[in-house]
């Protein structure tokens, strides 16, 4: 940093809320318009496709975009991020056709794997280990307040504007992100030709495509076709090439050393079965509101909103907490309320009070801001700056991963022609599941963050 290094830090963290803010609040507002996106262009069998092309994407190029950004430093991949993001959000909102719309999210997605990565790998870099779950939380607040004001947002531009502004609005946005953070980062990166992992990246393109395709096949046919098998066979046989290809290479674009961190190891294993509840509390707890105690969909979004407001209240208490107890402990206190509140979800039944679930949301939302802010600090603080936007851009992948996996095998559970009882039993299934992976992270994180509780704090 400059001589003037407050007012850069300031600056920093202005540019990253901005880049928080338009890939949280993605999510939520391309949901709300997609109803009157689809009666303009048609291509209703495409609906899916314009939200799942997207995560497809972030997913593949989280990881990617994070070993470049140790190459090349992280205000030369933010920027690129940042502009194939805006490129995408400007032809999203020239789209014609469905097809042209699945295309240029695909192209949006891509740039969101820089936005949703580099961001955590600078906070590691410019910031004190103490400062870092605090900077957090006020990232985190993003997302809780992205949550709130997406569908309202997007409801108010679908109704009073067009449909098109959703994706136009990113502009402004995007431009003022990538100003601020040119004039107020400045880093050292060593010139010197850069070897790039192309055999990697193109057998880990190849083997989470298929394999992700491969769930959201799966989910739809809810069992095994022959296309989905050898989609899965696709994907066994690219993720060993890749895995072989990674322990040969020279600077790998996931190094492999990083698994033998052991703190980067519990909380990339924790972070899978996290974001697996995460996405299975996002997507269930609405069907069960609307369709197990037959509430309105307006109730049911009412029904997760405390979620949104406690997680950046847990995020933001985990800077607080840091210092006064030690980060292994604190990271099994937030998945153990995590645990709680999943352990609530299976008392629901069909006369379940409003005011109940959300307490039960409440509380899973305060676990997650606590938990996810602790394992993202260790992970920034368990390796150098070289291999630091490697390391996020890893757990990274395990979150999204855990989604992708959850949806899809959760969703075996569930029909699109289940209702009443049937619906309820399925849910509770479930529920069930979820306080059992719970259990699960628990024991993960408190038998083996114990073991290094010294190194975790060593900065």
């Amino acid at each position: 940093m400059s001589s003037n290094s407050e007012t850069n830090k300031k600056l920093v963290v202005t540019s990253l809320l901005i880049a928080t803010f338009l890939t949280a609040i993605e999510g939520t507002i391309v949901s709300t318009a997609m109803p009157k996106i689809v009666e303009d262009l048609g291509g209703s069998h495409l609906y899916t496709w314009v939200i799942s092309i997207y995560l497809l994407a972030t997913v593949i190029s989280t990881p990617i975009f994070g070993k470049l950004a140790d190459l090349y430093g992280r205000k030369k991949m933010f920027t690129i991020g940042v502009i194939i993001f805006l490129i995408g959000s400007m032809l999203s909102g020239f789209s014609q056709t469905m097809h042209q719309l699945v295309v240029f999210r695909l192209i949006q997605g891509i740039g969101a794997g820089a936005l949703t990565t580099i961001p955590f790998t600078i906070i590691g870099d410019v910031f004190s280990f103490e400062l870092r779950a605090k900077i957090q939380g006020l990232i985190s607040s993003v997302w809780g307040i992205s949550g709130i004001i997406g569908p309202l947002a997007g409801g108010f531009i679908v109704d009073q504007i067009t449909w098109h502004w959703i994706f136009f609005l990113n502009l402004p946005f995007g431009i003022l992100s990538f100003i601020l953070l040119s004039v107020s980062l400045h880093e050292q990166v060593e010139k010197k030709k850069q070897i790039i992992d192309y055999a990697g990246i193109f057998t880990f393109t190849v083997s989470m495509s298929s394999f992700l395709y491969a769930l959201t096949l799966l989910k739809q046919e809810k069992h095994i076709t022959t296309g989905i098998f050898a989609l899965f066979i696709i994907a066994l046989v690219s993720v060993c090439l890749f895995l072989y290809i990674e322990a040969k290479g020279k600077e790998p674009m996931l190094p492999l050393s990083l698994f033998k961190i052991h703190s980067i190891t519990v909380a990339n294993v924790v972070g899978f079965l996290l974001g697996f509840i995460l996405v299975a509390v996002t997507f269930y707890i609405p069907l069960w509101v609307q369709g197990v105690t037959n509430l309105n969909a307006t109730l049911s979004g009412i029904t997760l909103m405390p979620m949104s407001i406690t997680w950046p209240i847990g995020a933001f208490l985990t800077g607080k907490w840091l210092g006064k107890m030690s980060i292994g402990r604190l990271a099994v206190i937030g998945i153990a309320i995590n645990a709680a509140g999943c352990f609530g979800l299976v008392f629901f039944h069909a006369n379940t009070t409003l005011p109940f679930m959300m307490v039960v949301t409440a509380i899973l939302g305060f676990g997650f801001g606590l938990a996810l802010t602790v394992f993202t600090v260790i992970v920034q603080s368990a390796v150098d700056w070289n291999l630091r936007g490697a390391a996020i851009g890893s757990n990274n992948l395990m979150r999204n991963l855990g989604q992708a996996i959850g949806i899809a095998v959760s969703g075996l559970w569930l029909s699109d022609e289940l209702k009443g009882y049937e619906l309820e039993s399925s849910l509770h299934t479930v529920f069930i599941l979820l306080f059992i992976l719970a259990l699960v992270a628990i024991a993960i994180g408190g038998v083996l963050m114990g073991k290094r509780e010294k190194e975790l704090s060593s900065e």
